[in-house]
């Protein structure tokens, strides 16, 4: 593990503090997805999702973990529910309440139709949460609602997901993606981006594509990225790797 913030630490591609496992953008069913728009790649999603959930849990080690995030995105199909979401989702909700009985799901923009799963579960889905000065919210809006938790409460950080953050390093002619969490400042409050949990894509490479999230539309040249890899490697600003 290792910190970004304060008390805040980053485990695998999860944040961890407060007693509370924060993982985003898993989008079960993507696979699925691209199966039906013609490309064929092979169905390894989930067992990899597992498979990277019980090395995340093995960091974590004894600590405990009172509250499990889920920040957005948790399917991908935005107007239904695939086969492979309702067998998988399922499945992991399954496997995440072996873990913690606390489960919150916040909605992303993928998540139109996910209370059918939730109910299921009878797990409780949120716009977002908060936890002592820390707003745990997607990333893909800012509304009135949340302004006015900004106001009340004395929120200090907020952490989105949403954008997929990644940074393509280039070797020789050779460039690759590796997925990474961003830190800066959003107006006044610190800002923490989620890579996605999928291992399907790499995500939006900062150095060079168009970012989305409503949060990062400033200059983030200032920014400070922590690539994901064998461990957390900081490579410093962003300003800096262009």
């Amino acid at each position: 593990m290792k910190k970004i913030n304060n008390d805040i630490c980053i485990v695998g591609k999860g944040v961890y503090f407060n007693n509370t496992l924060v993982l985003s953008d898993i989008h079960i069913g993507y696979e699925e997805a691209l199966n039906k728009q013609g490309v064929l790649i092979p169905r390894f999603q989930f067992k990899d999702i597992t498979s990277e959930l019980d090395w995340v849990f093995s960091e974590l080690g004894k600590k405990r973990i009172d509250k499990i995030i889920i920040n957005g995105d948790l399917k991908h199909e935005f107007g239904g529910i695939s086969e492979t979401e309702w067998r998988n989702t399922l499945r992991l909700l399954d496997y995440f309440s072996k873990k913690c009985k606390n489960i919150i799901l916040l909605k992303g923009n993928h998540d139109k139709i996910l209370g059918p799963i939730a109910k299921k579960r009878n797990v409780v889905i949120k716009e977002y949460e908060v936890i002592n000065d820390k707003l745990v919210i997607h990333g893909d809006k800012i509304t009135e609602k949340m302004n006015q938790v900004l106001k009340k409460r004395k929120i200090k950080t907020i952490i989105i997901g949403h954008e997929h953050p990644a940074v393509g390093l280039r070797d020789g002619r050779r460039v690759e993606k590796y997925k990474c969490f961003l830190k800066g400042k959003w107006k006044r409050y610190n800002l923490i981006v989620m890579p996605s949990f999928t291992p399907v894509v790499e995500g939006t490479d900062v150095l060079k594509e168009k970012l989305l999230s409503p949060f990062l539309q400033q200059v983030i040249g200032n920014f400070g990225v922590y690539v994901i890899g064998d461990k957390v490697y900081d490579f410093g600003k962003i300003k800096n790797l262009k």
